[in-house]
């Protein structure tokens, strides 16, 4: 066990935490992500800057409000996110809406409420929006989300989160943006072009997929500047920025700022407000997955299989099913001896149900935990085999400050009930 706070928690306190709490939790400490967040806006050097977190990542509302405090707003996928990030405290000025497929009731609710711009990401889209605010008797922020059309191998992350190659559903091809100019012109009664966006993929960690998705806007910019000099104000270069899932990433989400910073001012796009979207990067290291271990499987005749059975499944951590992501386990309570692999799989009742070999005590521990889990943890979990939703916990100066606990299984087979 490690109890040295080297991965963010101490043992001891994980432990504490979990007596008398059902496994398996979440646990967040806010601390590390205000300060993330802080400096990550401080990045900027006060230029005009909108940090826009992707709410997708961790949608919790005390991990909301903590951010929001630290000076971000928010990047939003639907009209639910937007209103939670509203509710949270986000000012409409600071929140971009993004998405493929946006309702005409999303799409009514963020011209109502005055959002920094909806991030249009088709041509056919440009039409919608403008019909939406004719219908409301207003007029609509929209920027253009360009597809950088980057090849799949240059993006260097999982193909699942490569959107900027031109096979992706995301953005307007930069071939396009002829044809986004003139409905951006067509319909200039009804939409105010804001600016333009991009957005290359997520997990990056080297700077050149970033660089070269701005490159390949910054052309777009200066004639969308050209052609909408009165209204545009905003160019957006997405985010992604990677964090360590134990392979290693030397790069800050910082570094992509002043890296891209560079560009946009030598091109005469410094002055208008520099827009990101980072997510992953503000909550993923701060969360741990804990777990209590169920059991222990081995092979008399094949004593090299062991495995470590723990009531957290795929259900609860989707990352490594669904993406081959691996996160590391740590034993923090019981287990003793020499460090052997061990394959730790769930309750689940699928093959993909596994989270990969670990190095853990020979004599199993009786509580584990899955590091690096605040992003796309909890979002993503399901009720997938009747199993209930994991808890949440929320700890800032050593104190648990706010407290979900795991739903009881009831609440499936009620609802199951009902259908």
């Amino acid at each position: 066990m490690d109890d040295d706070r080297a991965w963010g928690w101490s043992c001891a306190d994980l432990v504490e935490i979990s007596r008398g709490r059902d496994t398996p939790f979440y646990a967040h400490d806010l601390d590390g992500m205000k300060h993330a967040a802080k400096a990550l806006v401080a990045s900027f050097s006060g230029a005009s800057h909108l940090v826009a977190y992707a709410v997708k990542a961790n949608s919790s509302g005390t991990v909301l409000r903590t951010l929001f405090e630290a000076g971000t707003g928010a990047d939003v996928v639907s009209g639910s996110e937007m209103e939670l990030a509203l509710r949270c405290g986000a000012r409409p000025s600071d929140v971009v809406f993004s998405g493929v497929g946006k309702t005409d009731a999303e799409i009514d609710a963020a011209i109502g409420a005055g959002v920094a711009s909806i991030h249009v990401e088709s041509i056919e889209e440009i039409a919608r929006v403008a019909a939406r605010a004719n219908a409301l008797g207003t007029r609509a922020n929209v920027s253009v989300r360009v597809n950088p059309s980057l090849a799949k191998e240059a993006i260097a992350t999982h193909a699942h989160v490569a959107t900027g190659h031109d096979e992706a559903k995301f953005g307007v091809l930069a071939d396009d943006m002829p044809h986004a100019f003139a409905s951006l012109r067509r319909h200039r009664e009804w939409v105010v072009p804001v600016g333009v966006s991009a957005h290359v993929g997520s997990q990056l960690t080297e700077l050149e997929p970033y660089l070269a998705s701005t490159r390949a806007i910054v052309p777009i910019a200066l004639e969308f500047r050209r052609q909408f000099a009165s209204t545009m104000g905003m160019i957006d270069t997405g985010g992604g920025f990677g964090i360590d899932y134990g392979k290693g990433c030397i790069l800050q989400p910082s570094d992509f700022v002043r890296a891209v910073r560079p560009l946009l001012e030598s091109a005469g796009l410094g002055d208008l407000r520099h827009a990101i979207e980072p997510g992953r990067c503000l909550v993923g290291s701060f969360v741990v997955l804990v777990s209590r271990v169920l059991q222990t499987k081995t092979s008399p005749s094949r004593p090299e299989l062991r495995w470590l059975l723990v009531d957290a499944g795929m259900n609860d951590l989707l990352r490594p099913a669904l993406y081959q992501a691996n996160h590391r386990v740590a034993a923090i309570a019981g287990g003793s001896g020499a460090l052997v692999p061990w394959r730790v799989v769930g309750p689940v009742c699928e093959s993909s149900d596994d989270f990969g070999l670990h190095e853990l005590p020979a004599e199993a521990p009786s509580l584990v935990c899955f590091r690096d889990a605040g992003a796309y943890g909890f979002t993503m979990a399901s009720r997938y085999n009747g199993r209930a939703l994991p808890g949440e916990v929320f700890v800032s100066g050593g104190i648990v400050v706010g407290d979900v606990r795991r739903e009881p299984c009831e609440t499936w087979v009620s609802d199951r009930l009902r259908a």
